[in-house]
């Protein structure tokens, strides 16, 4: 008897759990789709004084070592305007300025300024802090655009023109792309896609980009702002206690009247390698407990969430096929063939093998787990940490316009 009630409580979760996915699958703003890419625009001619000024602002923290395959892109950018390169040395120790220095002096390219901002002060993450002294020096070049891009991040030589022609077509203040994140280790070809299918099913590009959605999201690697928007949100002060600095930037541009456009990169990629399981565990975890807003209660909701949505139907199938439940295993199996059909897309997207897609649930128990390490490091103390620096502080107030 206590048994079949046991088998019957799965079948109701995995009835549940194929609901949960259908709605996903249809109403979640098609966030499973990867075609959101740069849209349609027109280029000025090439006459420099037709393209509008714009100033890169690079933060970067002990990052010598990808910043010979980063760096050399964006010296090398075919930007028929006045563009300029500001590198924030946020108080490297393994000599990021003066690599810096020597790539620009050794490629030319665009012109390149590297200052270092000292440390943060109090309320302040670093790299937040790092972004602000980049933006005011470039604030005496009144620069009509600002790309915000990490040190990690390569960029194809037309970038930044397309950055921009999209920008000034579409009428958007905020234009993002999600970098192509590597996937060449095992661990990186299990767990990187899923970040991005997971980051995408929160914040479903297509409604981050309509008019009137309330959803705002954007990819910190690649941020072109408009200056004025910047100003009138009061980017960086507005969000500097930000851990998830992206989204935080991307919600007070919106909420300060501006237009935002997020979608999937094409010739923007991280150059940053997590060889290892630790270090993608350390990405996620640093933050995850942060995007929780620190509250246990929606951990705990986002611990069951992930349970019933990703781990309800292989349990079902396998509790289905043991007992002999024909219901059991159908409802299961029909819920994990629509998580698997929804992640092929991202597969392709990320040119992998398309047999780790029914293995998504495994990946989600892995996300599962750093989840509940983010909060734990947060109880003992340790907050939100990312490159030497831990911020306890709850990034809630970053939230306010």
């Amino acid at each position: 008897m206590g048994q079949t009630a046991d088998v019957s409580a799965v079948v109701w979760s995995a009835a549940v759990s194929l609901a949960a996915w259908l709605w996903l699958l249809l109403f979640q703003g098609w966030f499973w789709r990867t075609d959101v890419r740069l849209p349609a625009s027109r280029e000025p001619d090439e006459r420099p004084d037709l393209w509008p000024d714009v100033c890169v602002v690079v933060p970067a923290r002990d990052e010598a070592a990808v910043l010979p395959a980063s760096l050399p892109s964006l010296l090398a950018q075919d930007y028929p305007g006045r563009a300029e390169i500001f590198l924030v040395d946020d108080g490297s120790s393994d000599g990021t300025g003066d690599l810096a220095r020597e790539l620009a002096r050794r490629q030319g390219g665009l012109p390149l300024t590297v200052a270092s901002p000292g440390e943060p002060p109090a309320g302040w993450t670093g790299k937040l802090w790092a972004v602000r002294h980049g933006m005011e020096a470039a604030r005496a070049r009144d620069p009509e655009y600002l790309l915000l891009t990490d040190a990690d991040i390569a960029h194809a030589p037309d970038s930044l023109r397309r950055l921009v022609a999209a920008a000034r077509t579409g009428g958007f203040d905020l234009v993002s792309q999600m970098a192509r994140l590597r996937v060449e280790s095992l661990w990186e070809r299990l767990v990187v896609p899923a970040f991005v299918f997971f980051f995408a099913q929160l914040y479903p590009f297509r409604r981050v980009s309509r008019p009137g959605s309330r959803t705002a999201a954007a990819a910190g690697g690649c941020v072109l702002l408009r200056a004025d928007a910047a100003a009138r949100a009061r980017i960086p002060d507005a969000v500097r206690h930000a851990v998830i600095d992206d989204v935080a930037v991307a919600r007070a541009v919106k909420r300060s009247g501006g237009r935002v456009w997020l979608g999937l990169a094409d010739g923007v990629d991280s150059v940053r390698p997590y060889p290892r399981l630790g270090d993608l565990w350390r990405m996620v975890s640093r933050s995850a407990y942060a995007q929780l807003r620190h509250s246990p209660l929606l951990l705990a909701g986002t611990v069951a969430g992930l349970a019933l949505v990703y781990l309800v139907p292989p349990a079902a199938v396998a509790v289905g096929a043991a007992a002999g439940n024909a219901p059991c295993a159908l409802l299961g199996g029909a819920a994990w063939l629509v998580m698997t059909g929804t992640y092929v897309p991202m597969l392709r997207y990320y040119r992998q093998p398309l047999w780790l897609a029914p293995l998504l649930p495994v990946t989600a128990f892995l996300y599962l787990l750093m989840t509940v390490d983010s909060a734990v490091q947060h109880r003992r103390g340790r907050g939100a940490a990312w490159k030497g620096r831990t911020y306890a502080r709850p990034e809630a107030a970053a939230d306010e316009p």
